[in-house]
C-alpha cells in the first residue's frame, strides 16, 4: 500500500545565469558585472517510511545536535563573559576580538555539518582584510565590529534549547514513533536549515560593500604614499641634483669671469645644457603627476600623445559626449599610459588599439595589441597593481592574453560627472560663517 507523503523537501531555487553586461558597445565586449553570491542547497529526497540514506543522515544531525551546541554554548559564554570582566584591563579588547575570529571557525564547521547532514550549501563569508587593516589597533577594531563573528555567537546562543528539544525528541521517536520519524526529522532539520541560512550565510550586499570599502581604503592610502615616495625620489635625484650642479658651476663662472673669461663663458654654456635638462626632467614629471594636455583638452588629445610615445602604431578611439570627473579621468589616463607603456616593452607588437566609450554609467576602456600574448595578473606584476588601483574606485579589470596573443585589457570605471564634481567643491573665497557678522 502506498502512504501519502506530508513532509515537503526543501527545494533551492532555479539557478540563474550572470546578469548580462549593462551597457556593452558590441557583442564582443567581455562582462564585467561581479556574480551575486547566494545560497544553494541541493534537492532532497522525500521523506518516507524505509529509511534512507538523508534519512539517516538527518536523524544522525540531529542527535549530534545537543554535543555541538553544548560546546559552542560554552565557548560563546566564557569568551563574552570573560572578554566583558577584563575589557576594565589591556587584554579584554584583544580577547573580545580572537573570541570573535574563533566564532567565524565554528560558524565554518556548522556549514560544513549542513552541508554533509542536510545538503545545505551556503556560501563561505568573505575573510576579514587583516592585513590590509592598518595597525593594530586598526585590525582590532575590525574583528570586533565582524557581523560575521557576532551572527555566528548568536547562533551558538540560540541552538542550546534547540539541540536539547531536538536530541530529545528525536532519541524518544527513535524507539517509540519509528514509524513517522522521517517526517519528524524532516520538520525538525527544516528548522535548523532555516538557522543556518538567517545566520551562517554570508553578510548582506551592504556589509560586504563596507567590507570592500574597508580594503580598498588601504589601498588608496598605499598608492598615494608610494606616488609621493615617487615624486620625492625623482625630484631629488634628478632635478635638484642638477639644480645644484647649475648653481655650483654659475658661481664658479661668475669667479673666473674676470680671470678667464673664456673658461667662464664656457661654464656658462654647460649651465645653460643643464637648464635644460633639468626642465625636460621637470616636465616629465608634471606629466606623471597630471598632464596639462588632460587638463585642458580631455582624454582623447592627452590618450594621443601617449599613443604617439608607443613603439608601435596605436589607433585611439574616444567616443564621449561629456568629461567625466577630473579623477576618473586621471584613472583612465594613467590606465592606458601604464598598458600601452607594457605594449612598448614586452609585448613586441606590430599594432594596438586604445577604445573608450561610455556605457550607462560606467567607463570603458580597452587596450588591444597583436604581441605575442601570455600577460597575466599573477606574481606582483604592474597589471596587478592597476586591478588594485582601479578596485579601490569600484573599478573592475580584466586580462585576456593567450599564449600567442592577441592581448585584450579592459578596464570600467563609474562614470561620474564633471559638473556633479564641481558643485561638491566649495567656491574659491566661500568660507563657512562663523557669526562675525
Amino acid at each position: 500500500m502506498t502512504v501519502p507523503l506530508s513532509a515537503d523537501s526543501d527545494r533551492p531555487d532555479a539557478p540563474q545565469g550572470p546578469p548580462p553586461a549593462a551597457g556593452a558597445r558590441s557583442a564582443g565586449r567581455p562582462s564585467l558585472r561581479k556574480p551575486s553570491s547566494r545560497s544553494v542547497s541541493d534537492p532532497l529526497p522525500p521523506a518516507q517510511f524505509a529509511f534512507g540514506a538523508q534519512t539517516w543522515k538527518e536523524i544522525a544531525h540531529l542527535l549530534v545536535n545537543l554535543p555541538v551546541t553544548l560546546l559552542g554554548f560554552t565557548y560563546v559564554v566564557t569568551v563574552l563573559f570573560t572578554s566583558a570582566g577584563l575589557t576594565v584591563t589591556v587584554i579584554g579588547f584583544p580577547l573580545l576580538a580572537a573570541a570573535l575570529m574563533g566564532a567565524r571557525q565554528l560558524g565554518k564547521l556548522e556549514r560544513a555539518r549542513a552541508r554533509t547532514m542536510l545538503g545545505v550549501r551556503v556560501d563561505e563569508p568573505s575573510p576579514l582584510p587583516l592585513r590590509k587593516g592598518g595597525g593594530l589597533l586598526t585590525r582590532l577594531w575590525m574583528a570586533v565590529k565582524d557581523p560575521v563573528g557576532w551572527r555566528t555567537m548568536l547562533y551558538e546562543l540560540m541552538r542550546l534549547p534547540w539541540g536539547i528539544v531536538t536530541f530529545t525528541v528525536t532519541l524518544v521517536s527513535l524507539f517509540v514513533l519509528w514509524p513517522v520519524l522521517p517526517f519528524i526529522a524532516r520538520g525538525l532539520t527544516t528548522v535548523d536549515r532555516a538557522m543556518v541560512r538567517a545566520l551562517l550565510s554570508p553578510s548582506d550586499e551592504l556589509e560586504r560593500r563596507i567590507a570592500e570599502l574597508e580594503s580598498d581604503r588601504g589601498v588608496v592610502v598605499d598608492t598615494a604614499a608610494a606616488d609621493l615616495r615617487r615624486i620625492e625620489r625623482d625630484l631629488h635625484d634628478g632635478a635638484q641634483a642638477r639644480l645644484v650642479n647649475l648653481a655650483m658651476g654659475l658661481g664658479l663662472a661668475k669667479e673666473k669671469l674676470l680671470e678667464d673669461p673664456d673658461s667662464a663663458a664656457a661654464m656658462v654654456e654647460e649651465a645653460h645644457g643643464e637648464v635644460k635638462l633639468a626642465l625636460q626632467e621637470l616636465r616629465d614629471l608634471a606629466r606623471g603627476i597630471h598632464p596639462a594636455v588632460l587638463t585642458d583638452r580631455g582624454l582623447d588629445a592627452a590618450l594621443s600623445a601617449v599613443a604617439s610615445r608607443c613603439t608601435a602604431p596605436v589607433k585611439v578611439s574616444v567616443d564621449l559626449e561629456t568629461r567625466p570627473a577630473a579623477a576618473i579621468e586621471g584613472i583612465a589616463y594613467f590606465t592606458v599610459s601604464e598598458l600601452l607603456q607594457n605594449v612598448s616593452k614586452h609585448s613586441g607588437a606590430r599594432s594596438a588599439a586604445v577604445d573608450v566609450w561610455r556605457a550607462d554609467d560606467r567607463l570603458l576602456v580597452q587596450v588591444w595589441d597583436d604581441g605575442r600574448g601570455g600577460a597575466g595578473r599573477g606574481g606582483g606584476s604592474g597589471l596587478a597593481g592597476l586591478a588594485e588601483r582601479l578596485g579601490a574606485v569600484d573599478g573592475l579589470f580584466l586580462v585576456e592574453s593567450p599564449p600567442g596573443g592577441p592581448t585584450t585589457v579592459t578596464a570600467e570605471l563609474p562614470w561620474r560627472d564633471r559638473e556633479d564634481e564641481r558643485a561638491s567643491q566649495p567656491r574659491p573665497g566661500q568660507q563657512k560663517a562663523d557669526g562675525r557678522g
